[in-house]
């Protein structure tokens, strides 16, 4: 959860400088800041970041975790899960990252059927910071995918491994 609200401070705080407008005229909006709390606009955009990621973050932690319970001892077990939250988070920032160049390159020059507030001073940023959004919550999952195929892969090895250890003479 830690990971995952660290990331979506920096997301946020990144994509603000992109798109003001993103966050002022729809993110405060939907998290009920309407006003500007917590000290200024920057101190708002990090309690943004956080609400926005932190249960991505524990979702991602309990099914890695319980995922995770298949290794044989808690010591591979935490190695394990350990690159499985790494790659998963290298998803998270890869997508993001393609989410941003199709925002920018594609969508902002072809339109986008999302809601889109009125009277936008620069509508092209403001659809690359939603791209980058939407992708970055689409490699968050299919990093957890992944990591969860990696975990399954490693304890078969793993286990082949032990089993031809127990039948060499």
């Amino acid at each position: 959860m830690l990971l995952a609200a660290m990331y979506g401070v920096i997301n946020d705080h990144v994509t603000y400088t992109i798109s003001p407008e993103y966050y002022t005229r729809f993110k405060f909006e939907q998290f009920g800041l309407e006003t500007v709390w917590f000290g200024g606009i920057r101190q708002t955009v990090t309690v943004v970041g956080i609400m926005a990621t932190w249960w991505v973050g524990l979702l991602i932690g309990l099914v890695l975790g319980l995922t995770g319970l298949i290794f044989k001892d808690h010591q591979s077990m935490r190695r394990a899960i350990q690159k499985a939250i790494f790659y998963t988070f290298i998803s998270t920032i890869a997508f993001a990252i393609a989410g941003y160049l199709y925002g920018r390159f594609v969508l902002a020059g072809t339109g986008v059927d999302w809601w889109l507030p009125e009277g936008l001073l620069d509508e092209s940023a403001f659809i690359s910071v939603g791209s980058v959004h939407n992708f970055a919550y689409m490699g968050g999952f299919f990093g957890l995918v992944a990591g969860v195929y990696f975990l399954i892969r490693l304890n078969i090895k793993q286990r082949r491994i032990t089993a031809r250890e127990n039948v060499a003479p």
